[in-house]
Formats: structure tokens, sequence, C-alpha cells
């Protein structure tokens, strides 16, 4: 095989396959990279604590397969932990308008389907990966 092949000549590598972790990972990484954006602090460092999660999580998912589906609800409540110690309360709940500001929460904290919502108003806020369209229910 020589490297200098191009794509589907004879003797060129073919595409390899991204196994169904990497997807799941790479998956969770987009969404909570979605919300860090709608809510305007995607900044290097905070990139860089979604980064370290899903580091973490992918060992964590390798021990745990069938946690796959959690992922992006735990890369969610990670980065909220890290801004919290870093910077302060993340994501600000945009349905209670008076008070003192406060921060979603994901719930589940364990499970599939991964929601912010705002438990002093009790309501789902958005899907994580959703706060850019966030319209409470």
């Amino acid at each position: 095989m020589d490297p200098h092949d191009p794509p589907g000549e004879p003797g060129a590598p073919g595409p390899r396959p991204v196994s169904p972790l990497e997807q799941a990972l790479h998956a969770a990484r987009a969404l909570v990279l979605a919300d860090l954006v709608a809510r305007e602090v995607a900044e290097a460092d905070v990139v860089s604590m979604v980064e370290e999660s899903v580091t973490h999580r992918r060992w964590w998912v390798e021990q745990w397969p069938d946690g796959a589906g959690f992922l992006a609800g735990l890369v969610a409540q990670d980065v909220q932990d890290a801004l919290l110690e870093r910077h302060g309360r993340w994501p600000l709940c945009p349905v209670c308008g008076t008070g003192d500001p406060h921060a979603l929460e994901v719930e589940p904290e364990l499970g599939p389907d991964p929601h912010w919502v705002c438990h002093k108003a009790g309501v789902k806020v958005a899907a994580v990966g959703r706060l850019g369209g966030a319209v409470p229910s």
C-alpha cells in the first residue's frame, strides 16, 4: 500500500469506520458545544473543558458501553461543574426574570434524552444541544 495513491486507486487505504462509541462521543461534544455557542461562552478555555470531559467519558463508556446514550447529559454536567469552579453558573435560566440568577440543571442526571430544566419554575427549557432555540415547556 502506497500512502501516496489517490483515494479509490488500487492499494489506497479506505476510510476507517467510526465506532458507535466514537459517534456517541462526537455527538455529545457537538451538543454541548452548540449550547456553549448559543450562550456565547465557547471561549478556548471552555472548549478545553469539553475536551477534558470527553476524554474522561471515553474511559467511562468503554467500561459501560450501555451508557453511550447518557453521554450528552454527562458531558453537559461535567462542563457545567467545571464552569462553576472557574467562571460561575452556566447556563443561566432564561425563564425566571426576577430573583437571583440561577443555573439550569440537566435531567435526568443519568439517562437518555437529557434536558436543561429550571427547577424554580418547574419547566423543561431545552434539550441538551438546543439552548439556541430554547422555548420552555
